[in-house]
């Protein structure tokens, strides 16, 4: 099973849109972002080169992603981080020992198929019952981005020469591969997911966006 990273442009063309796809969930958003006393998720005023056009910027299978969460919590514990050919029953019980830390985490309190994560900058994902019926967590770009930073050397990347994406050639079905797929290596399933995140949250950074999970 795979999924997309989408890049949506807060702009006021896309933003102020009647047409716009993303109206409800970004009230979703303001409400819950509003209630735990931060600002609402940023409209910008469109400038060239910039439009509205939401776009896909990576895929990956959800193995690579919980991987990749296994790593980072590993590593956040001071445990080795050792390859594995196969998610087993360790990941879940990492998940029940370090159940706190987990939730406190934007890369793996987060659903694996929906859920954003916005350019604010703030310590925990929140969570209400809103949320959790629009699509789970909402995260912040800053917060995961630290994140992905944190754990890079665990598995091999140097976060200053951070490897690329190949953008998808089209949108990944639910229940069909990732393209490309993860490399047959040690940490292949680990930097893969990790390019395609790192890669959305620079972009949303820099140009302004949220990063979609579909």
């Amino acid at each position: 099973m795979a999924c997309d990273i989408w890049l949506v442009p807060l702009v006021d063309v896309l933003c102020h849109s009647p047409e716009n796809p993303f109206r409800e969930d970004l009230d979703v958003y303001n409400a819950a972002l509003t209630a735990h006393g931060l600002p609402e998720v940023p409209v910008f005023h469109y400038m060239p080169g910039l439009s509205g056009d939401v776009e896909p910027i990576a895929a990956f299978d959800y193995d690579s992603l919980h991987f990749l969460r296994r790593a980072f919590l590993l590593h956040l514990h001071g445990l080795p981080v050792s390859p594995v050919d196969e998610l087993g029953g360790d990941y879940e019980q990492l998940l029940e020992m370090f159940e706190e830390a987990a939730e406190l985490s934007h890369l793996v309190w987060h659903f694996d198929h929906a859920g954003a994560y916005v350019p604010i900058d703030f310590s925990q994902p929140i969570v209400d019952d809103a949320l959790l019926s629009a699509g789970g967590p909402l995260g912040s770009v800053q917060g995961l981005l630290r994140e992905l930073e944190a754990v890079a050397p665990a598995i091999g990347i140097d976060p200053r020469l951070p490897p690329q994406p190949v953008r998808p050639v089209a949108p990944t079905s639910l229940e069909g591969p990732a393209f490309p797929p993860a490399a047959p290596e040690a940490f292949g399933k680990e930097r893969h997911a990790w390019a395609g995140l790192h890669a959305a949250a620079v972009r949303a950074l820099g140009q302004g966006s949220m990063v979609v999970f579909a």
